[in-house]
């Protein structure tokens, strides 16, 4: 499968997340404080690099795949490459998060299963403290059948789209880095893509 058509599959995953994800988000009255990007320091994420392969496409179209790749490889934080700290106190932004992966878009509204087969809602200590009472009721809702996104259901969606890519779950900088290679080599030897279609 061309790596333009994998793009295509991974993006219509995420645009399914991202109306479910307001759905949930609307029902539960919950969401992320403004400016907050302490998730996003936890040095300990991980993801697939299919997840990321929409980002390196877009970095491959606009000629910065390469760069950014050498960039990368000389990164030694574990922090989201993608990631920009604006302050000490966990402050920041996602700086391509039109291409955000999955991992990202699952966390604080998404929930996974827990060993008794019980729906358990994955979300940060911000906003189970500072909105414990929404946080409460979206729980107790989730146990009597209000819908949420589910991590697992969402990981095997995307292995579906490519097994080998989807699989592999990574450091989330090497997940990156990963996906820039993919891509950069699909292209060694064949036609670069059609800058002007898009693939959503």
């Amino acid at each position: 499968m061309s790596i333009e058509r994998r793009v295509q599959l991974v993006e219509s995953l995420f645009h399914q997340l991202e109306e479910e994800g307001a759905q949930f988000e609307k029902a539960s009255g919950m969401s992320c404080v403004s400016g907050c990007g302490k998730c996003c320091t936890n040095p300990n994420i991980e993801a697939s690099p299919l997840e990321f392969l929409p980002w390196a496409f877009h970095l491959f179209k606009n000629g910065d795949a390469k760069k950014t790749l050498d960039v990368l490889n000389k990164t030694e934080t574990s922090t989201c490459f993608i990631y920009t700290s604006l302050s000490l106190s966990g402050h920041g932004r996602c700086s391509n998060y039109k291409y955000r992966g999955l991992i990202c878009r699952l966390f604080g509204f998404a929930a996974n299963t827990d060993k008794y087969g019980n729906l358990r809602l994955a979300t940060c200590k911000i906003i189970k403290e500072g909105q414990a009472e929404d946080y409460k009721s979206a729980a107790e809702a989730i146990t009597k059948g209000l819908y949420v996104p589910v991590f697992t259901e969402y990981y095997m969606q995307l292995n579906q789209i490519d097994f080998h890519l989807g699989n592999i779950i990574l450091p989330i900088n090497k997940a990156l880095k990963m996906a820039l290679e993919e891509v950069l080599q699909y292209y060694a030897y064949r036609p670069f893509p059609d800058v002007k279609k898009e693939c959503i």
